[in-house]
């Protein structure tokens, strides 16, 4: 939009359109992306402007969506966690998108990427951090304390992006291996060890600074399958947490390194290889009568689409399905509430029977 003025004004009915929309269906909390890459929805003396803003990285977008957002939320009684992506740096590796990040405009902080190269990696054909750096981890640390000091949100969440990469395209990490992986026999276990720490130390930060601030994870919804591990849960999930992107989550949450927990369970009940009902019952023993708060992340964004092997999602709008995972989740104590991805999906024509039946379900309560 060429006008400044009128797209500030756009982007902060969208905000409140959101509000409008999440008070509709009486949510209590928000988990908004402000660090979809290396960059920020966010004024910060460390990243960049996100271009989602302007369509330039580094450019002032004329107000700050956070705290605008903090702002109105918590005027509602809704509750703002900040969603960070820890590693990614780009959604690509094309030309334009490195000569992006290697000119950020003066008035701005430079994209890590042009401030030290030698911590960027590729990987599923994105630019990403190298986790595996000790240095990596204290710029990220630094990150999110910039960002617990200077603004009110409720608390931090990482995503499921840990170690992210793909056959065709992997990390190149063998010298960040052979420098950091000292008495580490198995790569493998040295990158867990390498998320670990990280999870470690942010969780540690966070509590220096603000103790009462929730710090959680929404991982991949299986830890481990049970062929691959006795303690693992009876699917065959394709992706397991702990062998793909190297977290061990369920370590985390007996360690009690985050405060909250939303295993991203996006199977329905059909579906033989990853049934919901399987991995939130393993996900309830593990969290068990520990500290940690489990959350069920689950699969708005598939109601109403064709899928020839999850076909429930389509039967009455959906809704039985939704429901189906809704009562499991409350005959569960250790099961706290769920979260639902995404927000974009909450006005699509094929989640209105959905949506209508949860404005009804959840009225007069507080979940999350």
């Amino acid at each position: 939009m060429a006008d400044p003025v009128a797209r500030v004004m756009v982007q902060q009915q969208e905000l409140l359109t959101i509000l409008d929309q999440a008070q509709a269906l009486h949510l209590n909390t928000l988990v908004f992306q402000v660090k979809p890459c290396a960059d920020a929805l966010y004024r910060s003396r460390i990243l960049p402007w996100s271009p989602v803003l302007t369509g330039m990285l580094g450019k002032d977008p004329g107000f700050d969506p956070l705290a605008f957002l903090l702002r109105h939320a918590h005027a509602r009684g809704i509750e703002v966690h900040a969603w960070l992506n820890p590693y990614r740096v780009s959604t690509d590796i094309s030309q334009a998108t490195l000569d992006m990040l290697s000119a950020v405009p003066g008035d701005s902080s430079p994209s890590v990427y042009a401030q030290h190269p030698e911590w960027v990696g590729v990987a599923a054909d994105r630019l990403m951090l190298d986790p595996g750096i000790p240095a990596v981890r204290r710029w990220i640390c630094a990150v999110v304390a910039e960002l617990i000091v200077h603004y009110d949100v409720d608390g931090v969440q990482f995503d499921d992006y840990f170690y992210s990469e793909t056959a065709q395209s992997p990390l190149d990490d063998s010298q960040t291996y052979a420098r950091h992986g000292v008495g580490f026999a198995d790569k493998g276990d040295w990158r867990r060890h390498s998320t670990y720490r990280l999870i470690r130390d942010v969780g540690r930060i966070i509590r220096a600074i603000r103790p009462s601030m929730a710090f959680g994870v929404s991982p991949a919804g299986v830890w481990r399958n049970r062929q691959d591990d006795p303690q693992g849960s009876d699917t065959q999930a394709g992706a397991p947490a702990f062998d793909v992107a190297y977290a061990d989550t369920r370590r985390w949450v007996r360690e009690e390194l985050i405060d909250y927990i939303v295993p991203q369970v996006y199977w329905p009940f059909a579906r033989q290889i990853a049934r919901y009902d399987v991995i939130a019952r393993w996900w309830a023993d593990t969290v068990g009568s520990g500290r940690v708060q489990l959350y069920m992340g689950m699969a708005l964004y598939k109601v109403g689409i064709p899928n020839a092997l999850e076909p429930d999602w389509t039967v009455a709008g959906g809704v039985p399905e939704i429901a189906r995972q809704l009562d499991l989740n409350a005959a569960f104590p250790q099961i706290r509430g769920c979260m639902l991805f995404r927000h974009g999906f909450v006005a699509q024509p094929q989640t209105a029977q959905v949506v209508d039946y949860l404005k009804l379900r959840w009225q007069g309560t507080s979940l999350r």
